[in-house]
This record gives C-alpha cells, sequence and structure tokens, in this order.
C-alpha cells in the first residue's frame, strides 16, 4: 500500500465545544491531499467521542478509557499514522488554509528536517510565542524577576521566546510548541515518540532536545499559520490550581520542569531549579507579610508549598507521579 502523504493527530479532552470546528476545517482543507485524521479522546466526559463518531465518522478515533496526557495519546495515534509525515494538532489550533499543502512542500524540501512549526496567533489576531529556545536557569531567573518581560527585546534578558527576532522571518529555533507542528514519521518512530514521564508541558521542549542530539534541526516557518485558541483542555479541570496565565497547571508544570531538568541538566540542575522558583516566592510570601498583603502572602506560601510538593512527588526530578485524573 503507498502511504499517506500527511497524518494528523489530534489528543482531546473534554474538546466537544471546540472539535467540530477543526474537523470542518480539516476536511476542507485535506481536499485533493493524501491525508488521514487520527483522534485519540482521554477519557472525555462532555460527549467528544459521541460528537466525532456521529458527525466525523471518517476520523480514526481511538477512545482511551483513561486520560493518557498528550504525549502518551500522541504516541498511541502515531503508531497506526500511515503518513510520511506527521502533524500534532491541538483541538484548539485551526490551521489557515492552505497550510497543510504549503507544509508538505517545504518538508520535502528540507532532507535535515527533524520538526518544524509556524506562527501561531490568538482569536484576536496577536502573535503567540511560537518559536522558543531551550530553558535555562539564567532565563528562569530573568522570567522570576520580570527583568524578561521588561526587557522584551534583549536577546540577553528576554531569550526564551525570541520576542526579539524578526517574527516574520524563517529560522532555525530550539523548540517549537506542540500544537502545531510537523514531523517526519520515521524521525518519531526512531527517537521512540514523546517520553511518556512528561504527562503534561515540557515533552515538546525534550523531544526537540532529542531531535537536535540526532543531528536534525527544527524549523521556524511563519508563512505556516494557525488560530491557538490555548490552554482550553487545561481550563477544564476545575479542582486544579490555574497559573495566572489561565493556561497552565501549576503542579504539573512545576514537576514536569524538575523532570526536564534531571533528564538534561543533571541532579544539579533540578535542584537549582527548585531552589531558585521556592526561594524567589519565599522572599515575596515574607515581603507580603511584612506589608501586611495576607492574600498575597498566601498565595506565595501555597505556591512554596506546591513546589517542596513537586520535588517529593518526582524525587528530586527522577520520576514521573501518579497521573491526577
Amino acid at each position: 500500500m503507498k502511504p499517506l502523504d500527511l497524518s494528523i493527530l489530534i489528543v482531546t479532552y473534554n474538546s466537544a465545544h471546540l472539535i467540530g470546528g477543526l474537523l470542518g476545517r480539516l476536511a476542507q482543507d485535506m481536499k485533493g491531499l493524501s491525508a488521514e485524521v487520527i483522534m485519540v479522546d482521554n477519557a472525555s466526559r462532555d460527549g467528544t467521542v459521541e460528537l466525532v463518531k456521529q458527525q466525523f465518522p471518517w476520523v480514526h478515533l481511538i477512545a482511551s478509557k483513561d486520560n493518557l496526557g498528550f504525549a502518551a495519546g500522541n504516541n498511541l495515534a502515531a503508531k497506526t499514522a500511515l503518513g510520511r509525515y506527521l502533524l500534532l494538532l491541538n483541538p484548539d489550533a485551526i490551521p489557515d488554509a492552505g497550510s497543510l499543502s504549503q507544509a508538505l512542500v517545504m518538508l520535502d524540501q528540507y532532507p535535515d528536517v527533524g520538526l518544524a512549526g509556524g506562527e501561531l496567533r490568538g482569536v484576536d489576531g496577536q502573535r503567540q510565542p511560537s518559536a522558543r529556545m531551550f530553558p535555562t536557569l539564567r532565563d528562569e531567573f530573568f522570567t522570576l524577576s520580570g527583568l524578561a518581560a521588561r526587557f522584551p527585546q534583549s536577546p540577553f534578558f528576554a531569550r526564551l521566546d525570541r520576542h526579539w527576532a524578526n517574527p516574520e522571518q524563517a529560522a532555525v529555533v530550539d523548540w517549537i510548541p506542540g500544537a502545531f507542528v510537523f514531523i517526519p514519521t520515521q524521525v518519531f518512530a526512531n527517537l521512540g515518540g514523546f517520553d511518556e514521564r512528561f504527562f503534561m508541558y515540557y515533552e515538546e521542549v525534550d523531544l526537540c532536545q532529542r531531535i537536535q542530539q540526532m543531528g536534525l534541526k527544527t524549523y521556524y516557518w511563519p508563512t505556516l499559520k494557525a488560530m491557538h485558541i490555548g490552554g482550553e483542555s487545561a481550563k477544564t479541570v476545575k479542582s486544579a490550581r490555574i497559573s495566572k496565565s489561565g493556561a497552565q497547571l501549576e503542579s504539573w508544570r512545576m514537576r514536569s520542569g524538575l523532570l526536564y531538568y534531571r533528564k538534561h541538566h543533571g541532579a544539579s540542575g533540578a535542584a537549582g531549579l527548585h531552589w531558585l522558583e521556592w526561594s524567589w516566592h519565599k522572599l515575596r510570601q515574607i515581603k507580603a507579610a511584612l506589608t501586611q498583603k495576607t492574600e498575597k502572602a498566601n498565595d506565595f506560601a501555597m505556591h512554596c508549598s506546591q513546589l517542596k510538593q513537586a520535588w517529593c512527588d518526582t524525587k528530586s526530578g527522577q520520576i514521573s507521579p501518579m497521573r491526577p485524573w
């Protein structure tokens, strides 16, 4: 059987309000392409599976009884993929018309591509950080201290999100957010897919680290575009403490951060990350308490408590704890 050109992998969790619009757009964009859609649903409780079965029977649907997370969900979908390339697509990311066909042309032109992504923008049309650099402890300090936000155009203080770079210029970068990324199927297989210890967050950072170690490149191609709402699945988990951005679940961000730093920077890297973030928030807690800002002090105290729990849960970044839902 001749392989398809593209397998579109979508992992959903309580995404009924999003998936219909996305699949409707994909049905139009896939016309004339040799492509398939494989969707893994992570035990949704909002009727996502039923909606897809009824309205989009052409989708290869895998309904998991458990919430596998982003990494394991994509790994499961990739096992049945027939395309030469994979598109990892979030249910809240809608590619612009023509982006899929354009991506296939560009992927064929770059034999050293390990992963490629395009420009993400919000529903308001504003660009989102779409190409980033690998995090270091120095970058973490600049982010915590506010120096990165104060000097967003500085490649020294604000290195991570590349606000200093021209967003309309293609570039080789360190990593691309996993909402809308293309990867050769064979490369994904050679890597063994995502490291499933990352239940959520940092999984694509780790993947791009390993791609770079293979001698391949991660490309940012801004002519490929997608609208990205951001954080929608995370918002459905009401029991978890949400970060100020409203898009990250703090406990799992902390745990995955420790796993990542331990894997790529050793025990000292994980310890440095933990000490840096805990110390910063402890100082903020003390300052808030001294100025009688009780609510802020309590918030910083809770953050410190979560950091300590993440350190214990991961055994200083060595293991991934049990999944929370």
